[in-house]
């Protein structure tokens, strides 16, 4: 007879994970330490997941529910406050980027664990999407597609070489020029 989730032993080494990500990096958390912090069997921990990325990457989509979805009134106002809390989230000693750069990196070695990080990535371009899609119902799906991409790209970008910070005044900055090209010929804002 197959054992059902406690929603509570879920959420405690879904926290767990995360902490234990952020503390030694991705790429040092192991199972075991996992399930020890949680105070679970490992054997617990492979019945509800097939792997440590998949528990990682859970613990990341509840995390990025915690992400505001503002509505400013103008596009470039909604764009930039989705991308500072989005970096929020991201940077700093606590910020998920250093986890989303492993769980990056075993995408693209772990054929089984692609599938299930792309479709975190989709929900997360579906996020912002509704955001471009909010003062452009109209415009083309090709578009809103490549508007996604280059406010996402620009993150992945700087997360990835690390040549510069993910803060507020970049947040502005690709915001201002979105909705520049966007709405060429008028001021975002005003």
């Amino acid at each position: 007879m197959a054992r059902t989730r406690s929603e509570e032993s879920r959420q405690a080494i879904l926290e767990t994970a995360l902490a234990l990500a952020r503390e030694r990096g991705y790429g040092k958390l192991t199972v075991d330490a996992l399930a020890t912090e949680a105070g679970v069997g490992k054997q617990t921990l492979y019945r509800w997941w097939g792997s440590l990325g998949e528990i990682v990457l859970e613990a990341l989509r509840e995390h990025a529910k915690t992400i505001p979805m503002p509505e400013t009134g103008s596009f470039e106002g909604d764009a930039e406050a989705f991308l500072r809390g989005t970096f929020r989230v991201a940077a700093g000693p606590k910020g998920t980027a250093r986890i989303l750069k492993g769980l990056m990196a075993e995408a693209q070695l772990d054929e089984s664990f692609a599938p299930k990080f792309a479709e975190f990535i989709t929900e997360r371009r579906a996020t912002l999407r509704s955001v471009v899609q909010r003062h452009a119902p109209n415009a083309p799906s090709g578009e809103t597609d490549a508007i996604v991409d280059m406010l996402f790209g620009a993150m992945w970008y700087r997360m990835l070489v690390g040549h510069a910070p993910l803060d507020a005044a970049f947040a502005a900055t690709l915001a201002k020029l979105v909705a520049r090209a966007h709405h060429p010929g008028r001021r975002a804002n005003g």
